[in-house]
Parts: C-alpha cells; structure tokens; sequence
C-alpha cells in the first residue's frame, strides 16, 4: 500500500474516532426538571399553614433530585426535635422513592435492614416523594403533628398546590 493510502486511511480513521467521541459526549447528556426554590418554598408553606388550620404546629422540609435541602422551614411554636425529624422524613422519601411510612411498613419486622442504618434515613410516617411521571425529583417531609398520618396529608398539600407545575 502506497504512503498515500495509508495517510488517507489513517485520517479517515482518525475522522471517524473523533465522531465517534463527539456522538458518545452527546449521548451522555441529560435533560431534567428540578425544584425550583420558590416551589419548594410554597410547599412548605402550603404544607405547614394547612396543619396550622388542623391545630398542629409543624416543621417541614423539602429537598432535591440528589437529597439536598431546598428549603428547611420550622413552623412556630414546634418543638426543637421537628425540623430534624422533617428532613430525615423527606430524605428518606426522596431516597426510597416512596413515603417515608412505606419504607417503614417494609422493614417493620427486619430492623437489620442495611437502609437502615444509613445516615438521615428514617422509618417515621410523615413524607411523600415529589414525582414527575415516574421521575423522583425530590420530597417534602412533614414533622410535629400528633402521628405521621397527618404530617402526610400536610405534605400532600404541599405537593398538590404545585400539581399543575409539575408536569
């Protein structure tokens, strides 16, 4: 084979891989939709007013797409234990990627679940997952009502006043 052919093989090679590189950089690319802070903020709001309404004084959390805190809001007269106990619920929410009081329902009869003993998870009612179709994209927990049941439905309200935004 002629030098020729050989430099014109070798840049047509090198050509290729190039493309090659540049349509894998390109696969690797994500589009996604995140908590916005002025969302979050009306979540906890909505979610911490509307347990307001029902008598109980509440703390609320909610965090992002990789567990991070958006917005940590603790609610007047709550005790000093809640704004704790509301992260930990949205964490666990957002990293089981169900309610928090599911998770513990899953591992009620196995306390030696290894999820367990992770940092900031916890069994407790109180959290929902916050979800585009089945994307998770965060959760709001809810700490400070008398049972976890109600810190639920005021986190459910805090979801369901955004509804329309997450779409």
């Amino acid at each position: 084979m002629s030098k020729t052919a050989l430099r014109a093989a070798g840049i047509s090679l090198a050509v290729a891989f190039a493309c090659g590189l540049a349509g894998s950089a390109n696969a690797q690319l994500v589009a996604r939709k995140d908590i916005s802070s002025a969302m979050a903020l009306t979540m906890a709001e909505t979610a911490i007013a509307t347990c307001k309404a029902n008598g109980y004084n509440v703390s609320a959390h909610v965090v992002g797409r990789n567990g991070e805190v958006i917005v940590a809001m603790r609610g007047d007269g709550t005790g000093p234990h809640t704004l704790e106990n509301s992260m930990k619920k949205a964490y666990t929410a957002r990293a089981q990627r169900r309610p928090s009081g599911d998770f513990g329902d899953a591992i009620k009869d196995n306390f030696t679940a290894g999820a367990l003993h992770l940092t900031n998870i916890t069994p407790a009612r109180g959290a929902l997952p916050i979800k585009i179709g089945e994307d998770t994209i965060g959760a709001i927990g809810v700490s400070g009502a008398p049972g976890g049941d109600k810190d639920e439905a005021c986190a459910k309200a805090g979801i369901d006043k955004v509804a329309n935004e997450l779409k």
